[in-house]
């Protein structure tokens, strides 16, 4: 009886200038193998399935529980964690590809800088005055507490960019995921002193005026965010801000 194998289909990338290729790989067979697994099989035994000697493939991960977002790749035409997705699962031949939203660096490894700097840019963190004990934090009500635990199951994954169609090279749209990250923090009480300069930063190019709610964000998030209720969210405290600074700081939106 014939040893039962997997096939996957790589798109391979040497470096960021160079062109793209897919090389395919034949691997043992075993049951509950995850797609990271299979990759480090590769990267044990790196031989094609032409029996030609290769290079690992080369690929991010961390904590192989769908938490870091590190592992985020495109399997069969799907952007998705390569930690929580299957072989069992899967259509064979698996063809695994780098997210196109980003630029890549080598194989299935990609620049995700551009998210990062987006969160610094709305100033998604909650400052504080030094690293010394300041003492219990001012409480939040439990409905916005529950609020913003389920925004703050973000991985920075960059699944919600790789789906949607308004973050391309010809767009400076943000995505979903930064204008999450503004309703997270500016649900907190000690965030919401910086409220106004992330609404000026959602207002600005690349902001929400570029959504075009296709919606593909939310049914892609790994984690279930409500992404597009946090876009309609951002795009009423949005509307308010902009009367607030035409009418001044006196005026008060409740």
């Amino acid at each position: 009886m014939a040893e039962k194998t997997i096939e996957l289909v790589i798109r391979r990338q040497v470096n960021p200038e160079s062109a793209p290729y897919d090389e395919t790989f034949i691997i043992p067979y075993r049951p509950n193998m995850n797609v990271i697994a299979a990759l480090m099989e590769i990267q044990r035994n790196p031989v094609n399935a032409k029996g030609e000697k290769t290079t690992p493939v080369t690929w991010d991960m961390n904590c192989l529980e769908e938490v870091c977002g590190a592992c985020s790749m495109v399997i069969n035409g799907k952007a998705r964690q390569s930690c929580s997705a299957i072989i069992d699962t899967l259509e064979q031949p698996i063809k695994l590809e780098p997210m196109a939203t980003f630029p890549v660096m080598r194989d299935l490894q990609v620049d995700r800088s551009k998210m990062f700097d987006n969160l610094k840019r709305v100033k998604a963190w909650v400052p504080i005055d030094g690293t010394y004990d300041l003492g219990p934090g001012p409480r939040m009500p439990e409905k916005q507490r529950q609020t913003a635990y389920e925004l703050s199951k973000c991985m920075t994954c960059g699944v919600c960019l790789e789906v949607c169609p308004n973050v391309n090279k010809n767009s400076n749209f943000m995505g979903a995921q930064p204008i999450s990250q503004v309703r997270l923090f500016n649900l907190h009480p000690t965030g919401k002193m910086n409220k106004d300069e992330r609404l000026h930063a959602l207002m600005g190019d690349g902001g929400l005026a570029e959504c075009g709610n296709s919606q593909n964000c939310v049914k892609a998030c790994p984690k279930g965010i409500p992404l597009t209720t946090s876009i309609a969210a951002m795009n009423r405290q949005t509307n308010f801000q902009l009367f607030k600074s035409f009418f001044g700081s006196d005026y008060q939106v409740n």
